[in-house]
C-alpha cells in the first residue's frame, strides 16, 4: 500500500459485530460480490483494511515521525514536558533517570520503560544531537556504540536550550488535550522559537515511510528563517544561501558539490558525501603520521578499526574454500602501506585514529586515499524530509517547505501569546480601576461595608463596578489602602495601558508582528549560535585507481568454469590445454582497460575488469573467485564492448531485445537480474551492432527458416527484461540466432553434407523475400544445409 493510500483512503468500513456467542463473524468475499446485509457481518477485506489503515497512521503520527512545528516525536515531547513540569529546568537540580521516566510513564506515554529511556538518553547524548535538549549527568553511552548506564544509575536536568521549546507554555501558546486516562493534560505541539527539525534532525521508521533529516547549525537556520520572513517568495536555492547544508554533531566534511546539496534539498531527497577530517603530524627525522579528529555522522573509532582488521585479516566468506583474489589484494595493498593504526581519542579529545605508514616517502594523500576507498571513513549522509506538516498530513518536504511551515507556526504561537498576554493585561487593569476607585473613595467604602447587611450589591450600585471588582475590594486588606499603594497602583495602571497599547498594535498590524518575530528570533540567535562544525567543501569521492597498461588481451573460459587471460589477440585456441575432462567454452578478444559482462544461465549479467583476469601459463582461476555467482548457475558467455555500443539479446524461445552496452554493467559481485529465462530456454550468442536507417533484425532457425524485420520494430530495454517475439516458430523449431544487418547483404553459415562448412551470402533482393513484420514465420533458405548460426 502506497503512502498516498495511507493518507487519502476515507473509506468507512463497518466493524465486525458479535454472533449470538459474542464472537464477531467475518465473511471472506471480494468487495464487488454481493454480500447479504443481515446486519450480523463484515467483510474481511475490508474490516482488515480499515484496521491496518488505522495501525499505520497510528505508527506514522504517534511514534515514528517528528512535527514540522516543533521537530518532536510523542516520547520525546512527554519526556520533555514531564521534566518541565517537574521544574528539572537548567538551573535545578538533577534527579535521577528513573523518576523521569516513571513521570512520564505514569501520565503522557503508558509504553515500556526501556523505549522511553532510550529516547531521553538520545536527547541528552551530544554525539547525535546537534544541541542535546537534556544535560545528562553520568554515563549517556558513547559514539563507539557503548550504551547508557542502567536509568537507576543516571541523573538529568534540561538544558539552556531547551528553553526554546517550553519557555513559552504557560502564555496560551498551545493547545492541551487530556492524556491516555484523563487524569492530566499534556501540550499538543511545543512553542519552539526555532525550527527545532532542523537544527537536530531527525530520525525513523514508519509504516510505508521513513524520515532522515539531519542536524544544521543554529545560526544558518535562523538567518535563513528571518530571510524568508523578509522575503516570502525565497526559493530552496536561495535559502541555501544562508543555510550552506548539515552541520553534523560530530563535524566531518561535506564533498558533494552544490548542484548535488540543492537538488536533494529540493526535492525533499538524496544522498550526501560526508568524509572525516584529517591532518599531517610532522616527526622527528623525518617521520610524519596521520591524524582523524573528525568522523563522519554515524561512524565510530571502533568501527574504523575493525574494518581495517578485516581488510589485513579478512575470513573466508560463506560457501568459499579459499579468500578471493580481491581480498588477497586488498590485504596486500592496505599492508603495503599502513605500518600501524591506534586509537587515542579520549577525554581532552573525542577522536584521534593515528595512521603510521610503512614509509616516510609514501604520499600522504595515497594513503588517506587507500583509508577513505576501504572503510567508514567517508560514508553516504542519506537525507529524507519526511515530516507531519501543519496539515497534520505525513508528507515529503523541500527544505522551503520545512522553514515556511514553521514561519507559519511562530507567527501563529507569537499571536497566541500576544492575545493571551492582552486579555492577563485587561484583568489586571480591571482590578486596579476598581481598587482606584476604592482609594479615592475609601472612607465611603468603609461605611457601606460596615453599614450594609450586603455590601457587595451596594458597592456595585454605589460606583458601578463589576462583580470581579467588588469581590477584590471586598478581599483587600487595609494597609492596601495607604497613600503608598495608590501611588504604585497608578504606576502600574499607567504601564499596565502602555502596554495594552503595544498589544493591540501587534495584532492589528502586520508589519509590527513581523518586526517583532524577527527580533525574538535574532535574540535567540546570539545566545545560542556558535561556529559551524561540519566544512563544506566540495572534492571528489575516494577511488582508488589502479594505473593498467592499455594493451590486448584474450579472455579464455572453460566449461568448468576457469577463467584466464593471455595476452596479444590471434592466440591458437586449438592449442590451449585445460584441466583433464574440460574444455574451452569461449573465448573473446578485448582491451586490458575493458568492462567485461558475464553473462550467466539464469539471466543474471556480472561485470569484472579485464585486467582482473590472472595471466599465466596455468589454467586460470574459478570464475567464481572473480563474481558472487548464483546457485545452480554458470557462466556461458563473455562479452566486452564500449559502453555506447548496441547489443542483441535474444533466447531459444524466439523472444529478444537490445540494449547498449553499459546497461549491462555493475558493481555489485552479485551482478544483477537481467535476461528473463524460462525453464529449458537458453540464451543465444550476443553480438554488437551499429543501427542504421537501412538495419534488418535477421532470425534464424534450427529447422534452417529465415526471418527478416526491420529494427524499428525491435524493443530496447536499458533494464533488462524478457523482449518481444522476434520470429514465430513451429512446433519443434528454436530460434539458433539473432542478429542485425545493414540492410544490404547477410552472410550465413551453414554446414553441407560430411560436415562441411559453407557460406551463404545473400544481397538485398535476395533478402526481400524474407523480410516481414516482426513475429512472423520465417522461410527455409537452403534445404540442402544446416545453420547453427550466422
Amino acid at each position: 500500500m502506497s503512502e498516498h493510500d495511507l493518507l487519502d483512503n476515507e473509506m468507512e468500513a463497518p466493524g465486525p459485530v458479535p454472533d449470538g456467542s459474542g464472537n464477531r463473524r467475518f465473511i471472506n468475499a471480494a468487495p464487488s460480490q454481493a454480500m447479504p446485509d443481515d446486519g450480523e457481518s463484515v467483510q474481511l477485506a475490508l474490516y482488515a483494511e480499515k484496521n491496518y489503515l488505522e495501525y499505520a497512521m497510528s505508527v506514522v503520527k504517534s511514534r515514528a515521525l517528528p512535527q514540522v512545528e516543533d521537530g518532536q516525536k510523542p516520547v520525546q515531547r512527554r519526556i520533555l514536558y514531564a521534566m518541565w513540569e517537574l521544574g528539572l529546568a537548567a538551573n535545578a537540580k538533577p534527579v535521577k533517570s528513573a523518576r523521569i521516566v516513571g513521570e512520564v510513564l505514569g501520565k503522557y506515554h503508558p509504553h515500556g520503560d526501556q523505549s522511553a529511556y532510550d529516547a531521553l538518553v538520545r536527547v541528552a547524548q551530544d554525539f547525535s544531537l546537534r544541541y542535546p535538549l537534556i544535560d545528562g549527568q553520568g554515563n549517556f553511552g558513547s559514539r563507539d556504540g557503548d550504551g547508557a548506564a542502567a536509568m537507576r544509575y543516571t541523573e538529568a536536568r534540561l538544558a539552556p536550550i531547551a528553553e526554546l521549546l517550553l519557555a513559552e507554555l504557560d502564555e496560551g501558546t498551545t493547545d492541551f488535550i487530556p492524556n491516555y486516562d484523563g487524569a492530566f493534560e499534556e501540550p499538543v505541539l511545543l512553542p519552539a522559537r526555532l525550527p527545532m527539525l532542523l537544527l537536530n534532525g531527525a530520525s525513523g521508521i514508519a509504516v510505508g515511510m521513513a524520515t532522515e533529516i539531519p542536524s544544521h547549525n543554529l545560526g544558518e537556520v535562523a538567518d535563513a528563517a528571518i530571510a524568508l520572513i523578509k522575503a516570502p517568495d525565497l526559493d530552496t536555492a536561495a535559502l541555501l544561501q544562508y543555510l550552506r547544508g548539515p552541520d553534523l554533531p560530530g563535524g566531518g566534511q561535506l564533498i558533494s558539490s552544490q548542484r548535488d546539496i540543492q537538488a536533494a534539498y529540493e526535492t525533499g531527497r538524496g544522498s550526501l558525501k560526508l568524509r572525516a577530517c584529517w591532518e599531517k603530524e610532522e616527526l622527528a627525522r623525518g617521520q610524519w603520521q596521520l591524524v582523524v579528529t573528525q568522523l563522519p555522522q554515524g561512524t565510530s573509532s571502533q568501527r574504523v578499526l575493525e574494518e581495517i582488521e578485516e581488510l589485513t585479516n579478512p575470513k573466508l566468506r560463506k560457501g568459499k574454500k579459499a579468500l578471493t583474489q580481491e581480498q588477497v589484494q586488498t590485504r596486500q595493498l592496505i599492508l603495503s602501506q599502513l605500518d600501524r593504526v591506534r586509537d587515542e581519542s579520549g577525554r581532552e579529545q573525542a577522536v584521534r585514529l593515528v595512521f603510521e605508514p610503512k614509509s616516510s616517502r609514501q604520499d600522504p594523500a595515497e594513503l588517506m586515499t587507500l583509508l577513505l576507498a576501504h572503510t567508514s571513513l567517508e560514508t553516504n549522509l542519506p537525507l529524507n524530509l519526511v515530516t507531519i506538516g501543519r496539515d497534520g498530513r505525513p508528507s515529503q518536504k523541500s527544505l522551503r517547505d520545512l522553514i515556511a511551515e514553521w514561519v507559519d507556526f511562530r507567527f501563529v504561537t507569537v499571536r497566541r501569546r500576544t492575545g493571551y498576554r492582552l486579555g492577563k493585561v485587561d484583568d489586571r487593569i480591571h482590578i486596579l480601576e476598581g481598587r482606584m476607585i476604592v482609594f479615592l473613595n475609601v472612607d465611603e467604602v468603609i461605611r457601606i461595608i460596615r453599614e450594609s447587611d450586603e455590601p457587595k450589591p451596594a458597592l456595585i450600585a454605589r460606583f458601578q463596578l463589576s462583580d470581579r471588582q467588588a469581590e477584590d475590594i471586598l478581599e483587600i486588606r487595609l494597609r492596601q489602602l495607604a497613600r503608598l499603594e495608590g501611588i504604585k497602583i497608578e504606576q502600574e495602571l499607567a504601564a499596565l495601558r502602555s502596554e495594552r497599547e503595544e498589544l493591540a498594535h501587534l495584532l492589528t498590524n502586520g508589519a509590527a508582528m513581523q518586526k517583532r518575530v524577527i527580533k525574538e528570533i535574532e535574540a535567540d540567535r546570539k545566545k545560542y549560535a556558535d561556529p559551524r562544525r561540519t566544512l563544506i567543501e566540495e572534492a571528489e569521492k575516494a577511488v582508488l585507481e589502479v594505473a593498467v597498461v592499455d594493451e590486448p588481451m584474450t579472455l579464455i573460459l572453460s566449461e568448468k568454469g576457469w577463467i584466464r587471460s593471455r595476452q596479444g589477440h590471434g592466440i591458437e585456441l586449438q592449442n590451449l590445454n585445460f584441466k583433464e575432462g574440460d574444455r574451452l567454452l569461449t573465448a573473446i578478444e578485448c582491451r586490458t582497460v575493458d568492462p567485461v559482462a558475464l553473462f550467466g544461465s539464469d539471466g543474471r549479467v556480472y561485470t569484472i575488469q579485464a585486467a582482473s583476469v590472472p595471466g599465466g601459463r596455468g589454467d586460470g582461476v574459478p570464475v567464481t573467485t572473480l563474481v558472487e555467482l548464483a546457485a545452480k548457475s554458470r557462466i556461458t558467455q563473455l562479452l566486452a564492448a564500449k559502453g555506447e555500443e548496441w547489443v542483441i539479446i535474444a533466447n531459444s524461445a524466439g523472444y529478444g531485445f537490445v540494449c547498449q552496452f553499459e546497461n549491462l554493467l555493475s558493481r555489485q559481485k552479485a551482478g544483477k537480474s537481467f535476461i528473463s529465462l524460462e525453464p529449458g530456454e537458453t540464451l543465444l550468442k550476443l553480438s554488437t551492432f551499429v543501427p542504421r536507417e537501412t538495419s534488418l533484425v535477421a532470425c534464424l532457425t534450427r529447422l534452417g527458416k529465415l526471418h527478416l524485420f526491420p529494427y524499428a520494430e525491435f524493443k530496447q530495454l536499458a533494464g533488462g527484461g524478457r523482449g518481444v517475439i522476434t520470429t514465430a516458430l513451429d512446433d519443434k523449431d528454436q530460434l539458433a540466432a539473432v542478429t542485425v544487418c545493414d540492410g544490404l547483404t547477410l552472410k550465413l553459415t551453414g554446414t553441407g553434407r560430411g560436415g562441411k562448412t559453407t557460406e551463404l551470402t545473400l544481397d538485398a533482393n535476395e533478402m526481400a523475400p524474407y523480410v516481414g513484420r516482426r513475429a512472423r514465420k520465417g522461410k527455409p533458405v537452403n534445404a540442402g544445409l544446416k545453420f547453427p548460426g550466422f
